[in-house]
């Protein structure tokens, strides 16, 4: 402490770099400011991240499905098969075919022979197109499944000039069903969980749907009897066109959040 002219002490005068209290709570209080932003801030990345990875899946899941649809238009059922998770399995008419042997018996065993001749490909002069449209697919919170709902129309038939024809097959007819899948993802790829195909009406091409009614009969027998069968029946045959039904929703009700029953 300095001494004055008059023999009395005076404070030292504080030093330029010693920062004052009040400036110190400045910067504590901007600090603290600064943090809560950059904690609001990866909250908000994180946010985004979670969205963008939903868009992803949601964007995989749907390819995944188009190209089945793909693969089925060719004859290409190898592929098709490829496509099942392990424990995958298919609803198809009334009968569930299950894990990768059963899926393999309905498209490679029963399809593949009928259509093609074992042929694992497109063959002359036969049409089977199936356009997937109405897609709504939800991903679940985990991001590990996923549902989602297509409809599936099919234009069939075989051309005049074809001199191997398909028995029991309409030369042109038309097929409407609604897919309600589920998928798995494993190891980060998007695979089918269950594909369940409701056929909900046939027509043949020239009366049209309103003089016609399916021509694939309910299956009876179970596998091993049956040797292309499924390995389950289901408790009742769904009903088809003329009959009409409403497949049930995976997902509530954009409003009301509410369940058809």
């Amino acid at each position: 402490m300095a001494r004055s002219k008059t023999g009395t002490r005076r404070p030292a005068a504080r030093s330029a770099r010693a920062p004052s209290r009040k400036a110190s709570a400045k910067r504590v209080t901007k600090a603290a400011s600064r943090s809560s932003a950059d904690r609001t801030l990866l909250r908000k990345v994180e946010e985004l991240s979670r969205q963008v990875r939903t868009l992803e899946d949601i964007h995989a899941v749907r390819t995944l499905h188009f190209k089945y649809g793909y693969y089925i238009d060719m004859c290409l059922y190898d592929e098709a098969c490829d496509l099942f998770a392990e424990n995958g399995e298919v609803v198809f008419l009334n009968g569930l075919y299950k894990g990768k042997a059963g899926v393999k018996r309905l498209y490679c065993e029963w399809f593949r022979n009928h259509f093609t001749k074992g042929h694992n490909g497109p063959v002359y002069g036969f049409l089977l197109d199936h356009l997937m449209l109405q897609d709504v697919v939800d991903i679940s919170p985990d991001g590990k499944s996923a549902k989602g709902r297509f409809r599936c129309l099919m234009l069939a038939g075989q051309h005049e000039s074809k001199t191997e024809r398909i028995p029991h097959f309409p030369d042109q007819c038309w097929e409407g069903g609604i897919h309600e899948n589920e998928y798995v993802k494993e190891n980060g790829v998007w695979k089918i969980r269950r594909l369940n195909y409701n056929m909900l009406w046939q027509a043949d091409y020239a009366p049209g749907w309103a003089k016609s009614g399916v021509h694939l009969a309910p299956l009876r027998k179970c596998f091993p009897e049956d040797p292309r069968g499924p390995d389950e029946l289901l408790e009742s045959v769904p009903p088809t066109w003329p009959n009409t039904r409403v497949v049930p929703f995976h997902y509530p009700h954009p409003v009301t959040g509410k369940y058809w029953k």
